[in-house]
């Protein structure tokens, strides 16, 4: 939101306060607090009226500081609120002097000036970070009377602005607005499903504003040297998260916020839906599978689309019979073919549902403030939606999710649930402002804890589309609606990115796009994209994705990028493991992984899969793409082509190709199973070593399905020769270096001569 006209007046009925000096500051139990007044103090008749901030600074946890803006501090403290995950071992100090005061947590710390310039200086390793300085913080009242608190940090030369949730336009988000609400807008405009309030720079820091509601950011917008957030509230927190790194401050920030959970080794294979609006049944659905096999294309998930109920009853979770007369038993059918299944489900109740008048007579659905039921018909006719802050109502929403699992559902795309409305009455007197993001979290939990509570903790999964601030500890999140254009499949990738330095670890989206039937040469680049993502789906609206249905090559496009997927799988199930454990995500921009490259900043059409690939899509139908190849002796993983960077690629790929390069000092475990992703990674395991440097030692992990560690290989290189030693030793492995023909071993150590 734009308060200013310029950088020297407001904009028209706009009146600002700005702290002008400290009145005080004094160490809290918590922290530091400093009294600001918005006006000069020369003698105490001064000290009679006018508006004052209270800064509050806080550590939650070892380089991380809080800072509460407060101005009228009586106002309710209205829920719901993020939840956080506080660690205690903060041990911060605070000091105050005649000039300054002080807060230090772990390597950060935050500075308040007492006497002129008044400001705050983030300061870590003797660099400052960032700053809040005269006329940053500030109390807004628009020409409507609105209140709102805003605060400005200041940007460096060169600083860039990442996150802030999944958003489809340019990667580095300097010079945009981004206002923080829920919508369902497509993956073609300035709205997103998934709005997180927290951003990365690659100046050493992030930021979380702890807050669940609207949050307007100018980033380099309004002011072009400073990121401004505002809310419109009485009292606004923002935590500044250290780094230095952009992984080291993921890490962070997915500690404070919740990590994700690890996503089950099935659920990295390949799904295939019925579609949306197509026509299927239990025929058509079994000819898809058996095509599949017939044509030897690897599936380890089936999903059922909107209409595996009856028209206009979404949701009342019972099988469209006219279809599918044998639910239960169809199920079982499926399963015995290897498959899981997944079925699509949404937190609204259609009025022709027979759950409308239940949730009704309960209780269980929103109301408006003066009892009704909250309705409309976009969607589907007389849509009620289900209030999650009441406890019952969670648990008679599970139920019916637990019945399916009962039938044989494993799992469920939780759609929808952004067009939350905000003149309704919630159980528990949350504010609807409030709770139009958090939704997203309390419907997309009581979906994942059944599961969990169902299936156990490492064998649940969703495949959700809205979020919010700590919604990825529910794995996994698609990109939503796409068209099926090479321009909406290079926006899918930059929400994607954007999404996954917003704390997510997982993410997907729709092979060939969601909206429309993408052309054939289209369908083939889309493909090894999918399938080298976290998470990989044929999906489509209209139209069938089955490869068969393009032409022939598309099938065998499938074919080899399927089963590249599943012999990865002891290298990704690694770097998911990772993304638990650390919050370090899967998929990472290339700034992630080199923050020091400058060539780096911008990249969005390319990316880091896990530590060690590096993957660049292509985007047309000529197969030609250009991309950047940092510095080192990078390997082409499908050829052994080698290209020393730093340096700019342009290539020209077949359908059977896409850029995916080693990066220099890798050992890459390949699995010796290609046609599913869950089997024993360990037994038969190639290890692939790249361009080790004399002396160099990198340890492999080999993870099991259940997410544990099988064994850990331990390559060095010493001279001419690599020596790899195991702790745990497979039956059978192998090592290959540099593209050579692979060695085999047996026992804990092997010698290999170069």
């Amino acid at each position: 939101m734009k308060f200013t006209d310029g950088h020297w007046m407001m904009r028209k009925g706009v009146t600002a306060a700005y702290p002008v000096e400290v009145l005080d500051a004094s160490p809290t139990p918590e922290g530091l607090r400093v009294i600001a007044p918005t006006y000069p103090v020369r003698h105490r008749q001064d000290l009679q009226s006018g508006a004052v901030l209270t800064i509050d600074v806080t550590a939650p946890m070892p380089d991380v500081i809080g800072v509460r803006l407060t101005h009228h501090a009586g106002s309710a403290a209205n829920s719901p609120r993020f939840e956080l995950f506080p660690d205690g071992r903060a041990g911060a100090t605070v000091s105050v002097g005649d000039t300054t005061a002080e807060l230090t947590s772990g390597g950060l710390s935050v500075r308040a000036n007492l006497a002129e310039p008044w400001g705050f200086e983030f300061v870590a390793g003797g660099k400052v970070l960032t700053t809040s300085g005269a006329e940053d913080m500030a109390i807004m009242t628009t020409a409507e009377g609105e209140h709102h608190l805003r605060e400005r940090l200041g940007l460096g030369v060169g600083d860039a602005v990442y996150g802030l949730g999944e958003r489809f336009g340019p990667l580095v988000k300097n010079g945009q607005v981004v206002d923080i609400w829920n919508a369902d807008g497509g993956t073609s405009s300035e709205q997103a499903y998934k709005n997180i309030p927290f951003f990365l720079t690659n100046a050493g820091y992030g930021v979380l504003v702890n807050h669940p509601g609207p949050v307007s950011f100018e980033i380099g917008s309004e002011d072009v040297s400073r990121v401004q957030f505002s809310v419109g509230a009485q009292s606004m927190q923002y935590f500044v998260i250290h780094g230095p790194s952009p992984k080291e401050i993921l890490a962070r920030y997915t500690a404070l916020t919740g990590r994700p959970a690890l996503p089950p080794a099935w659920s990295f294979g390949l799904w295939l839906s019925t579609s949306f609006n197509t026509s299927y049944d239990e025929e058509t659905v079994t000819g898809f599978i058996e095509g599949m096999a017939e044509r030897d294309l690897p599936l380890s998930v089936f999903h059922f689309d909107c209409f595996w109920m009856r028209e206009i009853s979404w949701c009342d979770f019972q099988w469209d019979s006219r279809t599918f007369p044998d639910p239960r038993g169809m199920l079982t059918r499926l399963k015995a073919r290897g498959l899981r299944v997944c079925v699509w489900v949404n937190p609204y109740i259609a009025q022709r549902s027979a759950l409308f008048e239940e949730g009704m007579a309960r209780g269980y659905l929103l109301e408006r403030p003066n009892g009704d039921v909250w309705q409309w018909d976009l969607w589907q006719p007389g849509l009620a939606v289900v209030d999650f802050t009441n406890p019952e109502a969670r648990e008679w929403y599970a139920s019916k999710l637990d019945a399916l699992l009962d039938m044989g559902v494993d799992c469920f795309k939780s759609d929808f649930g952004e067009r939350i409305p905000t003149d309704v009455v919630y159980y528990d007197g949350s504010d609807p402002e409030l709770m139009h993001n958090y939704y997203a979290y309390l419907y997309n939990k009581t979906v994942f804890d059944l599961l969990r509570k169902r299936r156990g903790e490492r064998d649940a999964v969703v495949f959700a589309r809205t979020a919010t601030v700590g919604t990825q500890q529910f794995p996994v999140h698609w990109g939503g609606d796409s068209l099926s254009t090479p321009q909406s499949m290079a926006e899918s990738l930059r929400g994607g990115l954007s999404l996954t330095m917003s704390g997510f670890g997982f993410w997907s989206h729709d092979i060939g796009g969601f909206e429309g039937t993408p052309q054939t040469w289209l369908f083939k680049r889309w493909i090894p994209f999918g399938l080298l993502s976290s998470h990989s789906r044929l999906h489509g609206n209209y139209s069938y994705r089955v490869p068969w249905l393009f032409d022939e090559e598309a099938v065998e496009v499938l074919r080899l990028f399927t089963k590249l997927k599943a012999s990865l799988m002891p290298y990704l199930y690694q770097a998911a493991r990772v993304a638990h454990l650390d919050g370090v995500p899967m998929m990472r921009a290339m700034v992630v992984e080199f923050p020091d490259d400058p060539a780096c900043t911008h990249l969005d059409r390319q990316y880091l899969l896990g530590d060690d690939l590096l993957v660049a899509p292509v985007f047309a139908a000529d197969g030609t793409v250009d991309y950047y190849v940092p510095a080192g002796e990078w390997t082409h993983f499908l050829t052994g082509q080698r290209i020393s960077g730093p340096t700019w690629v342009r290539e020209r790929h077949g359908f059977d190709s896409v850029p995916l390069l080693v990066r220099p000092g890798a050992v890459v475990p390949v699995g010796a199973v290609d046609d599913r992703p869950e089997y024993d990674y360990s037994d038969g395991v190639t290890l692939r070593a790249y361009d080790l440097a004399d002396g160099a030692t990198v340890t492999t992990p080999i993870p099991t399905v259940s997410g544990d560690v099988a064994c850990t290989f331990t390559t060095t290189r010493r001279g001419d020769t690599v020596v790899v030693e195991v702790d745990v030793p497979p039956a059978r492995w192998r090592v290959q270096l540099n593209g050579a023909d692979p060695v085999d071993a047996t026992g804990s150590t092997l010698t290999v001569h170069i």
